[in-house]
Parts: C-alpha cells; sequence; structure tokens
C-alpha cells in the first residue's frame, strides 16, 4: 500500500493492533552516511562550519535550489536501493515484530517517483522481512508529514522521527513520539522523548 488515506475502519483496527509508525532516514536507515558517499562520488566536499548541519545546502556549501536540486537526484538513484540500517534497526525491528507482535508503518518523504518507491521497498523488505511493513506512505522530497499524522490522530500509536519537527506534529495529533538522537536535532521538545537507538525504543514500547 502507498499514499493513500485511512478510514474509521482502519483506525479501529490499529486501535486494536499494535501499530509503530516510522520515518526511514534517520531511523531506520542511515540516510546521511549513504548520501555523503554518493556527495564525495561527485567531487562536493562538506564545510567544515557546518558539518552537523541538518540541511544539506548549508553543509555543502550550496544554494538551496541546488542543495534540494541534489537530494532528489540521490533520492531518485539507484543508491536508494541499498542504504544501509541505522545503529541497532534491523535487531530490535524484528524483535518487536517477531517476538510482540507489532506492525509498522512507514511514512517516509522519499520522492513522488514510483521507481524511488520501490526501490525504497525492496531495501526496506531486504532488511527487515516481508511482513514487518504493513503499509508504505510515501511523500515528496523533503515534504512536511502534517497531513498523513494528522490520520493517526487519537490513536496512541509511536512514531519514531529524527526531524523535531515532525515529532511535535506527532505528539499534537495525541502520537507518542519519540525523537531520534542526532547532532542535527539537539534540543528540548516538550513531550518528546528523544532516544539513542533502537534497544531505547524496544525497552519504551515493552515496558
Amino acid at each position: 500500500m502507498y499514499y493513500n488515506n485511512i478510514g474509521n475502519k482502519e483506525k479501529a483496527k490499529i486501535l486494536k493492533e499494535k501499530v509503530i509508525l516510522v520515518d526511514c532516514d534517520g531511523v531506520l536507515l542511515d540516510w546521511e552516511y549513504a548520501f555523503g558517499q554518493w556527495m564525495a562520488r561527485h567531487g562536493y566536499e562538506i564545510d567544515p562550519a557546518f558539518h552537523t548541519d541538518y540541511l544539506m545546502d548549508k553543509k555543502y556549501g550550496l544554494s538551496k535550489i541546488e542543495g534540494k536540486r541534489l537530494i532528489r537526484m540521490f533520492n531518485e538513484s539507484a543508491w536508494i536501493r541499498k542504504l544501509p540500517p541505522l545503529r541497532d534497526a534491523i535487531h530490535y525491528v524484528k524483535k518487536l515484530h517477531v517476538e510482540h507482535g507489532y506492525i509498522f508503518h512507514a511514512i517516509t518523504s522519499l520522492s513522488e517517483d514510483q521507481y524511488a518507491q520501490h526501490l525504497r521497498t525492496k531495501n526496506l523488505r531486504e532488511m527487515f522481512g516481508d511482513t514487518v511493513f504493513e503499509k508504505y506512505v510515501y511523500l515528496d522530497t523533503g515534504a512536511d508529514k502534517d497531513e498523513v499524522l494528522e490520520w493517526y490522530n487519537g490513536t496512541g500509536c509511536y512514531w519514531v522521527e529524527d526531524k523535531p519537527q515532525n515529532a511535535l506534529v506527532g505528539r499534537d495529533v495525541g502520537l507518542n513520539s519519540l525523537l531520534m538522537d542526532h547532532k542535527h536535532n539537539q534540543g528540548e521538545y516538550s513531550g518528546v522523548t528523544r532516544v539513542r537507538n533502537w534497544k531505547e525504543i524496544y525497552n519504551i514500547v515493552t515496558e
């Protein structure tokens, strides 16, 4: 399943089941590492003054337009098929699924290109298995997730993100927002729990 809304019937099902909502890049997949490798291969260097910056245009000393263009190029390239997992994601996501019955809905601002979406789905299934993800929601490159998260309003699902803005949106629609720790998202965000890895998520979910 791709970008389609959830109706009242599916929401009722979510309330009965164990569903975890997850971003992909910076949560399940180490997008930043792979993008850095791709940029280096194309001759781009990181600006030392902004090496921890979340905005890739600032990190590489580019204009916003050029930065967004390169991110879209990368997201629609064959590299998306082989992004590495982030930290201990594979072990604990599988553990939550196999041992505790959790299923996952992936919500990712990757691209509207159907072939890029297909490559990401293949990447996720190869690493985590064919039954972990029940739903894949694909948005345009860098798109906001407000509308999609509103679908889950009141379900109380766990929502794992690395972008504070999206974590706060989740909080505001009644989700249990968990913020995956990175250098680019430091700070305190009321109502959002910071986690360093999937082991911490596992302990929170199963406690």
